[in-house]
């Protein structure tokens, strides 16, 4: 069974065409009014008559993450096989689900996401700053959550397996703005298989809920904090291999050489000697070789996205979301 989550926020006048665009391959409709001061979810109740349509009001906003996962709770509790997540401002054409969802039911995959920068035609229409923004957070992303084949990981139109779903630790994953790309970290610690879906958008005159300086104050620490943790838990914690020596060595090196370096230069500055060439060697060298070890470990780490869908690799453990 497939079901779709909608959070809503100030998408009234949107949700109703929205929800008959939805076709027969979804049994199940989930609409999270997430305290939504136009009152979506009481406007759902009221006009839609599609029996597959559940509605959920949150009494307290808690953001477009705390919304999502409320609808995944419900999915779970209800046995669905497939969940997608929809956003309810229209962007998103619900007609190209069954394309979502099929490396997730060939069991090719364990969460598929959109991609709007694999098709240069469609990739026009996306405003600039977007164009510019979203190639940024890709960038950033990819380190952080590991999966450096893939790109767009803010992007809302997404799907995962219910067996996956149950062994994300839902509660910790970011509430608000944050909670595409906090999945992405979450999942690389289950070594779930992400897959991208190209795909189109359609930009009108829908208005953002994400605030700038909200973005630029919590995101540098939200990445730093995740990107810590998922060196922590793959290369020391879960698993101790050659990308880990090579992280050590290679960072030890480094600061020494750079460090040496610094304080040799200054004090050649204060004395007016100039440095021997032995002194510049012992500076320069562990530089050198801790750089290519950094190297030598970002090569481990691209080759190390996970390749093995987690119902092959999981399912003797139990998962923490079923009861």
């Amino acid at each position: 069974m497939v079901a779709v989550v909608i959070p809503c926020y100030r998408v009234k006048e949107k949700i109703l065409p929205l929800l008959q665009k939805i076709g027969p391959e979804v049994q199940q409709i989930i609409v999270v009014d997430d305290a939504c001061p136009e009152h979506t979810g009481e406007f759902v109740r009221e006009n839609c008559t599609d029996s597959r349509v559940k509605v959920i009001i949150h009494p307290k906003n808690l953001g477009v993450g705390g919304a999502v996962k409320t609808g995944y709770k419900v999915a779970l509790s209800e046995g669905v096989g497939v969940v997608v997540k929809l956003d309810g401002d229209g962007q998103m054409d619900p007609s190209l689900i069954p394309g979502l969802i099929e490396p997730l039911r060939s069991g090719d995959a364990d969460y598929t996401k959109g991609n709007r920068f694999y098709d240069l035609h469609y990739l026009r229409e996306m405003p600039l700053i977007r164009k510019i923004g979203n190639s940024f957070i890709s960038f950033l992303n990819k380190q952080v959550s590991g999966y450096w084949d893939i790109m767009d990981p803010a992007n809302g139109f997404t799907a995962i397996t219910s067996l996956a779903l149950a062994y994300l630790p839902l509660d910790k994953i970011d509430n608000r703005f944050f909670f595409e790309n906090d999945m992405l970290f979450r999942l690389n610690t289950i070594r779930a298989v992400v897959v991208d879906f190209p795909m189109y958008s359609s930009y009108a005159d829908e208005e953002s809920n994400l605030r700038i300086y909200e973005a630029l104050l919590k995101f540098p620490l939200n990445y730093l904090g995740r990107f810590v943790k998922r060196i922590f838990y793959n290369y020391f914690l879960r698993d101790f291999n050659i990308g880990s020596l090579e992280l050590i060595l290679g960072t030890a090196l480094f600061l020494f050489g750079v460090i040496f370096g610094i304080v040799k230069w200054s004090s050649s500055i204060l004395s007016s000697h100039p440095a021997t060439a032995g002194t510049v060697l012992l500076a320069a060298l562990p530089v050198i070789i801790g750089f290519q070890s950094l190297i030598a470990f970002l090569h481990f780490d691209l080759a190390n996205i996970p390749r093995k869908p987690i119902s092959t690799s999981l399912s003797k453990l139990p998962p923490q979301n079923l009861k």
